[in-house]
């Protein structure tokens, strides 16, 4: 169930329970919903570009904090971070929209579970939207068979205990700071104050482990085939083409998991392309969605 628990400047903050895990969720307008699901290692305020625009062309935005980030929740153990459970989590959101359907937004980790939604419920997805997050079937095949492997060795260094925890916070978080203010391929495209955002709610006692298990608790080396997940709703792909961690390989062949796609590139912008390139991102998904909205069945 969901408790409204505060009312600011038509800003609904709500939360959502599954299970044992609350999820803290901000609702801005109301319309149909789009649920803006975000990666590592952000929060819900990775889409705070995108949710006035959503507002204004009459859709309600529901961003929440998945599990372990920002406000949520931080349940303990890496198996807490299943996909499985993240795919749960969204489910109850939806549920909580009291909308039969809703269009589904991801961006990384985010876009991951997103793709994974849309092929377990895609009776409740009206349309996906991906960005820079790759269809896990076309990554496995992809990882050691192109530069995908060289731009994946971060993760192999996440998936050790303790001490991606230790390089990350230390010296105040300076690394984490770093990854905001210096990987973007934009600069400026988070300000010091952004920055400083995310290292607040990444600093909560447990949190940090929590995004680091999203990797944990999902990816291993080496990787194993798993059964392909099929999307068979509507689908836009937004894909900063200088994202330094995914090779555009990863776009090729994604028509044989998701029939209905079509593929938006944006030439300068790299891997946080909803916050490097707003104003391009944000039209492309409102194109998206107001054509999707047209050929949507009447409820």
């Amino acid at each position: 169930m969901a408790v409204n628990d505060k009312t600011s400047r038509q800003v609904k903050i709500y939360k959502v329970r599954n299970g044992d895990v609350k999820l803290h969720v901000s609702v801005s307008g109301e319309g149909m919903p789009v649920l803006l699901l975000h990666g590592f290692p952000e929060n819900h305020q990775s889409w705070r570009h995108q949710v006035a625009p959503l507002v204004e062309a009459g859709y309600s935005s529901w961003t929440p904090d998945l599990r372990g980030y920002g406000l949520s929740d931080i349940p303990s153990g890496k198996k807490a971070y299943s996909l499985a459970n993240l795919v749960s989590d969204v489910a109850a959101i939806a549920k909580c929209t009291g909308c039969p359907r809703l269009h589904v937004v991801g961006h990384d980790w985010g876009g991951v579970i997103a793709w994974q939604v849309a092929a377990e419920h895609p009776d409740i997805v009206a349309s996906l939207t991906i960005m820079n997050a790759p269809h896990l079937q076309i990554y496995k095949e992809k990882l050691w068979r192109s530069r995908q492997w060289l731009r994946s060795a971060y993760i192999a260094f996440f998936l050790l205990p303790f001490l991606p925890e230790r390089w990350l916070s230390k010296n105040g978080f300076a690394n984490l700071r770093r990854i905001f203010l210096h990987s973007p391929v934009r600069k400026g495209s988070f300000s010091e104050e952004d920055a400083e955002g995310y290292v607040q709610a990444l600093s909560r006692p447990g949190s940090l482990t929590a995004a680091l298990n999203y990797y944990r608790a999902n990816l291993a080396f080496p990787i194993k085939p798993s059964k392909p997940v099929t999307v068979t709703v509507p689908a836009l792909i937004v894909w900063g083409e200088q994202d330094a961690a995914l090779d555009l390989s990863l776009l090729d062949g994604i028509d044989r998991f998701c029939s209905q796609s079509e593929i938006r590139r944006i030439a300068d912008a790299g891997h946080w392309v909803q916050n490097e390139a707003p104003e391009e991102v944000s039209s492309a998904l409102l194109d998206f969605l107001n054509r999707q909205e047209k050929t949507l069945p009447a409820i």
